[in-house]
């Protein structure tokens, strides 16, 4: 996963965003909020640059003080393809399973592959 910090590169993946309307909702505040300035200390990923299959927003790994507390460990996501998704979960680098995370999204097909990602790896999913 690539960590977008230029403000070109924030600004076109606003722009491409946009035109997906709602379903990017849960990710386009965020790239708004980082692309004017962070000032909640939050990551915006993607899986490639410029053509990117997902996007994935969290907090800054740094920022993270409590590993069971699901709220600050909050990640949005918007994926143009379910195995991506289901790639980026079932990975280490973005999802871990040393913290409670809560994941939004507003697609189908999201919490089948948390519930296929987590039996898989063992793990409880609320």
């Amino acid at each position: 996963m690539l960590i977008l910090k230029c403000p070109a590169q924030l600004q076109l993946l606003e722009e491409t965003l946009r035109k997906s309307l709602p379903t990017t909702l849960p990710v386009l505040g965020t790239v708004m909020t980082v692309a004017r300035g962070n000032p909640a200390s939050h990551e915006v990923l993607v899986d490639s640059w410029p053509h990117f299959r997902i996007v994935l927003t969290r907090l800054c790994p740094e920022e993270h003080r409590d590993p069971r507390d699901y709220y600050i460990n909050q990640l949005s996501v918007f994926y143009q393809d379910k195995g991506a998704l289901r790639a980026l979960l079932a990975g280490r680098e973005a999802v871990t399973q040393a913290r409670a995370f809560q994941m939004l999204g507003m697609q189908e097909g999201l919490e089948e592959a948390v519930q296929e990602v987590a039996s898989a790896r063992g793990l409880k999913v609320e």
